[in-house]
């Protein structure tokens, strides 16, 4: 195909290309084709590709690649920004229900927001001892969707973000899948400040969905905020996560944030083939 209908989206400050893919247009298992419409500077640039494709008894079926190619279960903010993609486009109303590999959520725009109830979380641990180069760290860890470690840090402006979660990622404790890793500084009950370093992108971003979810449950679990939690990512836009703790266990999760029309377009061949 000489041109692919795009649409690009931005939640909280991480970016997605998102194509309809129910006629198969998009070779789903081409990671190459993913890892080059990612590139900033040689093609649209994006934290990663989201492909809406067909399922049974639900709206849409989200697929999810991060920046390297690679499909991962879920993202949060994307999950946002296909629900509002899904919406413009006529493939579902403004409540819908679809299909990610980490199980099916539900959505609904409210407003300029996209409030999506994600999946409850699991093989939440805390306190966990984790040494690195720099020291033994006492790390919370929780998989919202998908792994996440959480540093609870003082001064969060000097963390070294790229290094400290980089090792984390890659840790011998995370192996084989790796792990992504959020750095938090509670600012009030209500409110945290955070960080975070993801896998498949291998940097830090300016926000992410999944890891805003891990970050606040294991600090409402400590006793350290209570729900519903703002949590202020790296670009300055707030995120609401919305939850329930009982037990040591976290349950009825909702993320809720803004999910932005950056543009319209078509990818032409020039996108993909360099």
């Amino acid at each position: 195909m000489d041109k692919i209908p795009f649409m690009k989206l931005s939640g909280a400050g991480n970016d997605f290309v998102i194509i309809n893919n129910l006629a198969k247009i998009v070779d789903s298992t081409d990671t190459e084709f993913v890892k080059k419409l990612c590139q900033r500077r040689m093609s649209v640039g994006a934290d990663g590709v989201l492909l809406v494709e067909k399922a049974d008894d639900v709206d849409f079926r989200m697929r999810y690649f991060n920046a390297d190619g690679g499909e991962v279960e879920t993202c949060g903010n994307g999950a946002r920004c296909i629900s509002k993609f899904a919406y413009l486009n006529g493939i579902a109303s403004a409540q819908m229900r679809f299909l990610t590999n980490a199980g099916i959520y539900e959505s609904e725009i409210v407003g300029e927001n996209v409030k999506v109830r994600m999946s409850d979380p699991t093989d939440i641990r805390l306190n966990v001892p984790l040494q690195l180069d720099d020291g033994l760290h006492a790390v919370g860890f929780a998989n919202s969707g998908v792994p996440h470690v959480v540093f609870f840090v003082e001064d969060l402006e000097r963390t070294d973000v790229f290094n400290l979660g980089q090792q984390t990622r890659y840790h011998d404790n995370f192996k084989p899948e790796g792990t992504n890793a959020n750095f938090i500084r509670i600012e009030s009950p209500g409110l945290i400040d955070i960080r975070t370093y993801e896998r498949g992108v291998e940097d830090e971003t300016l926000a992410c969905g999944t890891g805003s979810i891990a970050s606040a449950i294991i600090a409402a679990t400590l006793g350290k905020v209570v729900p519903p939690v703002s949590v202020k990512t790296a670009s300055g836009i707030v995120l609401k996560i919305h939850f329930e703790v009982e037990n040591g266990e976290a349950q009825n999760v909702y993320l809720e944030g803004d999910a932005r029309v950056i543009y319209v377009g078509d990818l032409t061949a020039d996108a993909w083939n360099y």
